[in-house]
């Protein structure tokens, strides 16, 4: 795949706007054709109770598939987001998400992707640490009518992980358009604490779209959102819009990932009613947490046990993103909604009741993470975007120069500094950090922060330290903003483990 000079870029960004909504087929991404187009009005709130008719939709359950032999071909179909509304989409087997894959600790993964699409594809393992020319780098991504081979085995400890396209350029565009879903590791480790399973386990991403006057979402990112990141006002769960759960008076897991390009959630109850924090990107957590909101910005996942038992049937519950304001005081531009606006995700309709002996754990697994005292070196990594672009250290993304090289097995502190008042959701592949402070901005790590972490939230010029280890492989792997417009457009990094 050609890739985008700097004098192209500038070129384009000189170019009228191209309105890119999800029928059309492109051979270039709208991501670059359009970034010069002036401040389009995001439309007024979808369905439901963010706004419009007072409708809402099953929520979709995936049935999962296992680790051995899979086929993936992602081709372009059409999928109903709720009451029948087809839309245009990109999907892997026809399916929005992609299809929920389950792993035991220890399995060898296999799998097979077969690219359909008018684009180069390739699959990232988002939170797992397979070899480098498994991750999902860029410099694989294979041509229309191209496959490529999956064969490591997942040596993870259990937790909720993801997996979306990783091409460039397109990464924002491929994950909108449908090409993401969630994988899920097991272990015995795990199964001591008799979670709740079955039916009682809800695997959920959550996304928002921008969505026309018939409420089909499309992607037309234009100048204020190359620099925001591209936000709308249509949730979406498990690929419905405004969806609704029948609930029984229970206790509940919920498997959640923010799969949004840009957006933040902080998620909480209309009601205030606590939950249980037991999870966050790379597994259990040291300890669980009693909270009433979490913040999940793009990447993060969070393991919540909400505890139903006590509700009476016909009650209703609403998940919320609740309002914030952003440390910096940037969210959306050019006149766009604010990061932070308010939105109804999921409704809970408590429809049966029933005897459950389930319990919720007071303690969790100790979780191994880098000691701080260990470390030999430190490093800084500056995010910044500035004139239309975003950058790692002053430099943006190219895809054979080596950026960092960092030693295998050896401790070391990087600090994550943001430049700007945008913020950065930062990932790093193929290992978990622990985040150590936080200086600036919200000044303090959260709860949610603790144990394992590949992706952590950078608000407006905030500085967060962590403690780094790569201890699985050497080869070459990817530090970057998940923020996936900034992403396509260079804020990420070579690393080099050696």
């Amino acid at each position: 795949m050609r890739r985008l000079s700097r004098r192209d870029f500038i070129r384009l960004t000189g170019r009228a706007g191209l309105v890119a909504p999800m029928a059309a087929s492109l051979s270039t991404s709208p991501l670059l054709a359009a970034c010069g187009s002036g401040a389009d009005p995001i439309p007024p709130p979808g369905n439901g109770a963010n706004g419009g008719a007072d409708s809402r939709f099953p929520l979709r359950l995936p049935e999962a598939v296992g680790a051995g032999d899979l086929r993936f071909v992602a081709a372009p179909t059409e999928w109903d987001i709720g009451g029948g509304l087809r839309t245009p989409v990109w999907a892997l087997n026809g399916e929005v998400p992609s299809p929920l894959i389950r792993v035991r600790r220890g399995e060898r993964f296999r799998a097979v992707m077969e690219n359909q699409v008018p684009h180069d594809l390739i699959l990232h393992w988002h939170g797992l640490a397979p070899p480098d020319d498994m991750d999902g780098h860029p410099r694989f991504a294979v041509p229309p009518g191209g496959s490529y081979h999956y064969d490591f085995p997942v040596e993870d400890r259990a937790g909720t992980y993801w997996y979306h396209s990783h091409t460039h350029h397109h990464t924002g565009e491929h994950t909108y358009r449908g090409i993401a879903g969630l994988l899920l590791v097991t272990d015995d480790e795990e199964d001591a604490l008799g979670l709740p399973s079955g039916p009682r386990e809800i695997p959920l991403i959550l996304q928002d779209r921008r969505v026309d006057a018939q409420g089909v979402p499309f992607f037309q990112p234009f100048g204020p959102a190359l620099m925001a990141g591209y936000m709308g006002t249509q949730a979406m769960g498990n690929g419905v819009r405004d969806p609704y759960l029948e609930v029984d008076t229970a206790l509940y897991r919920f498997r959640i990932l923010n799969g949004s390009n840009a957006r933040i959630f902080r998620l909480g109850f209309s009601d205030g009613t606590p939950f249980h924090l037991i999870g966050n990107d790379g597994g259990l957590l040291p300890a669980p947490e009693v909270l009433t909101a979490v913040d999940v910005a793009p990447a993060e996942r969070v393991d919540l046990l909400v505890d139903l038992r006590g509700r009476d049937v016909g009650e209703q519950l609403m998940l919320r993103s609740l309002p914030f304001s952003l440390s910096g005081g940037m969210g959306f531009m050019g006149g766009q909604n604010l990061q932070g606006d308010p939105l109804a995700l999921l409704e809970l309709r408590v429809a049966r009741a029933v005897d459950d002996g389930a319990s919720i754990p007071t303690s969790l697994p100790p979780v191994a993470l880098p000691d701080p005292a260990d470390a030999v070196r430190e490093r800084t990594f500056r995010f910044d975007s500035r004139q239309m672009n975003h950058f790692i250290n002053g430099r943006n993304f190219e895809m054979e120069r080596v950026d960092e090289r960092v030693p295998f097995g050896e401790t070391e502190i990087w600090s994550f500094v943001n430049e700007s008042g945008l913020p950065h959701p930062v990932h790093l592949h193929a290992t978990h950090f622990r985040v150590l402070s936080r200086s600036g901005g919200r000044g303090r790590v959260f709860p949610w922060e603790a144990g394992r972490k590949d992706t952590v939230l950078l608000q407006g010029f905030e500085t967060v330290r962590v403690a780094v280890r790569f201890t699985a492989h050497r080869g070459l792997y990817l530090l970057h903003c998940h923020n996936l417009e900034h992403e396509d457009l260079g804020m990420m990094a070579n690393i080099l483990v050696e």
